[in-house]
């Protein structure tokens, strides 16, 4: 009977997860197809001269592409002579019917791209990864910034990629995998690196077939454009000194980071030459050693991220390696597995100025954030070997139950469960500094100009006088007048906004991770619920409200004949103040201290924050009450989201009892896993065999 029972549970578990699974992939096509379409929609609608703008180098007159002259005349063309002479059947196509040709071209490519790579992941491979992973692939490519540049500007950059992947995980032939490789070899020299793979990974004869596929390739190229081929090849030494300047932020390798550095001259070229060796050295033998282990994907992408490193120039365009490098496992521990993913996926996709401040030191490690990625994936980044106990076994993470909720359906979502150790310091840096610039890009963009946000301040100053809690003037009249007080508040609104939410986040962090995690996840919903705020009411502050008399404490007396105020809004959107952030994030920390403190000082301590708080967005005249009353309100609603959807903030002890059920728990998945085993088997095809373990293994001898 109870072994009846277990059969009937582990059956309908699969069924769920493979419900759930189905309704994930609809939903993650769908999102392609939506980017697609967008990315579509955004080529059409740009005016000829400001859409694919590479691509238009080759435009003539006639808003044909011509065929005629030296493609390097503008400096814009950077790809070799080969790429021009692909490029060279499409002289009859016009201007309008090419650009849409050639984006929807280039999108059948990224989803070529994202295919191969999902197909390539090394086995074994579950059924939910295998139904996800190519829609997840090919999302990912259309976000990262690679791929947008690469369809704003025109260029043929994912070409070389696909015919690598192409080569490794579709061709079964080792002469056709040289033929693809040598191909992307001719449209960007410095992927002959993969020969080198091939050769070191026993594949000799495609080794062989690639550099002779160049060699003719490039003598074909030689022959029909002579002169185009000198330029390139002698005049500037490989396509180096093409395109923008070499010490661009756009160029992301060894050469152009040394040049920011401020180096030059045969000094920077040869410490580029010694480093370039150092690292094609440690790359190409970390991606035999993955090839070796099985990981063909990875080895590829290590390969191709000291491409990246080692090539005179590496444009944006031209980094897709970094992206593919997701693929390694790093850590031992399960909560560790998602630090790697999540900080390659922010640096491909988000600009560098999300990621890190503009300060000091921090500069450099912003500008160059694309190569220490490709850098730390190709020499530094310990990805898991398939021999490891941890590969596909990591250590489990600690959760625990919340205790009973009031409401029986509390929490909303079950399994949103709650981790007791720390989050990984460096991940929980990144995330923070991107929801921040998100916070800060959606205050500038959340206005509807001066007219609208004065007249919600005129609502709001007329439901105050029929509250009578109009008190604005006469607090912001008397601080000014009381020297002293008035430096206090306009030092205490401009110092402690952001010093004391951290602080207190740095303290949960270091002492106590899992309230840490839910006081992080209430001021993150009471912030999304500001900025809607923002968006949907923009609101004048007092000192911004003309003919009412208030004094702005901090910035000095406003010109409201000018409608941006002089530089004032150029900093941050003075509109954005219905909610108060201000008093609302001081309400958070005076409510977190007050729950978590130990001793009530601390908690008596904690509640002169929002009080000081209150009277320095009032006295300076920054802030309406009402919108003080818009911040409890959000912050209330933080705190009540994070209750609802993930339960009560206590945790129930782990107990012998706890551990027996989720023993059980494993039970039941390892005889749910057997099945979705056996379905994988059955739905998902495999692809192209990597290489014979016996040469593998003689090459690594």
């Amino acid at each position: 009977m109870r072994g009846g029972a277990v059969t009937d549970a582990v059956a309908d578990t699969v069924t769920d997860v493979e419900s759930r699974t189905r309704l994930t992939r609809v939903l993650l096509w769908l999102v392609v197809a939506v980017l697609g379409v967008r990315q579509m929609a955004v080529v059409v609608r740009q005016p000829p001269g400001e859409r694919l703008t590479d691509l238009e180098t080759w435009i003539g007159e006639n808003g044909v592409l011509h065929g005629t002259g030296s493609l390097y005349d503008g400096d814009r063309f950077t790809g070799t002579p080969f790429a021009g002479l692909v490029l060279k059947p499409l002289t009859a196509s016009a201007e309008a019917s090419l650009g849409v040709a050639w984006t929807f071209g280039s999108l059948l490519l990224v989803a070529a791209l994202g295919v191969v790579a999902a197909r390539a992941l090394p086995k074994p491979v579950g059924r939910r990864t295998a139904l996800l992973a190519a829609p997840v692939a090919i999302t990912l490519l259309m976000l990262s910034l690679p791929v947008r540049n690469t369809l704003h500007l025109g260029q043929t950059s994912i070409l070389p990629v696909l015919l690598v992947l192409l080569a490794w995980f579709a061709a079964r032939d080792d002469r056709l995998r040289g033929v693809l490789v040598g191909l992307a070899a001719a449209l960007q020299p410095t992927l002959l690196l993969f020969a080198v793979l091939l050769w070191l990974t026993g594949r000799r004869r495609a080794s062989a077939a690639s550099l002779a596929t160049f060699a003719l390739a490039t003598a074909a190229a030689w022959a029909a454009v002579p002169k185009d081929s000198w330029t390139y090849w002698i005049h500037h030494v490989a396509g180096a000194g093409l395109g923008e300047r070499p010490d661009s932020l756009a160029n992301q390798s060894l050469h152009g980071a040394l040049l920011r550095l401020g180096l030059e001259g045969p000094v920077e070229i040869a410490l580029f030459l010694v480093l370039a060796a150092a690292v094609a050295f440690v790359g190409v033998r970390r991606a035999v050693r993955y090839a070796q282990d099985g990981q063909l994907l990875l080895a590829v992408a290590v390969t191709g991220c000291v491409v990246v490193a080692v090539s005179p120039t590496a444009w944006q365009h031209q980094l897709l390696w970094v992206l593919l490098a997701v693929v390694g496992k790093v850590g031992k521990r399960a909560s560790d597995r998602l630090v790697w993913p999540a900080v390659v996926v922010l640096v491909v996709t988000l600009p560098g100025q999300m990621l890190l401040p503009n300060v000091g030191p921090v500069t450099s490690v912003r500008d160059n954030a694309l190569l220490l990625a490709a850098l730390g994936a190709a020499c530094a980044t310990p990805f898991l070997l398939r021999t490891s106990p941890y590969w596909a076994r990591p250590v489990p993470t600690d959760h625990a139950r919340p205790v009973a909720a009031r409401w029986r359906r509390v929490p909303l979502l079950p399994f949103w469960r709650r981790v007791l150790h720390r989050p990984n310091l460096l991940l929980e840096l990144l995330l923070i500094r991107v929801v921040y610039s998100a916070y800060a890009q959606v205050r500038l963009a959340a206005t509807a100009g001066r007219p609208l946000a004065e007249e919600h301040g005129r609502q709001i100053h007329a439901i105050e006088q029929w509250l009578h809690i109009d008190i604005e003037l006469w607090v912001n009249h008397t601080v000014v007048g009381i020297g002293w007080l008035r430096e206090f508040f306009d030092y205490y609104y401009s110092t402690f906004h952001f010093i004391v939410p951290l602080a207190i986040l740095g303290v949960l962090y270091a002492r106590r991770p899992a309230d840490y995690r839910w006081a992080r996840t209430s001021i993150g919903f009471a912030t999304v619920l500001a900025l809607v705020g923002f968006w949907l009411y923009p609101l004048a502050p007092p000192r911004l409200m003309p003919g009412l008399g208030f004094i702005d404490t901090i910035h000095g007396v406003q010109d409201f004949a000018k409608p941006d105020y002089g530089t004032l809004t150029g900093v941050t959107n003075q509109y954005a103040a219905m909610p108060s952030l201000h008093f609302g994030w001081s309400l958070w920390c005076g409510v977190v201290i007050v729950i978590l403190a130990p001793k009530l000082w601390m908690k008596a301590l904690g509640l002169l924050h929002p009080l000081f708080t209150v009277a320095a967005i009032v006295a300076t005249a920054n802030h309406w009450v009402l919108d003080a009353v818009g911040g409890a309100l959000v912050v209330s609603l933080g705190f009540g989201l994070t209750y609802l959807l993930s339960g009560p903030r206590k945790l129930e002890p782990v107990t012998e009892k706890g551990r027996e059920e989720g023993q059980a728990e494993g039970q039941a998945e390892g005889q749910a896993a057997p099945e979705r085993a056996r379905r994988t088997a059955a739905s998902v095809p495999e692809p192209a065999p990597g290489p014979d373990p016996a040469r593998a293994e003689a090459v690594g001898t």
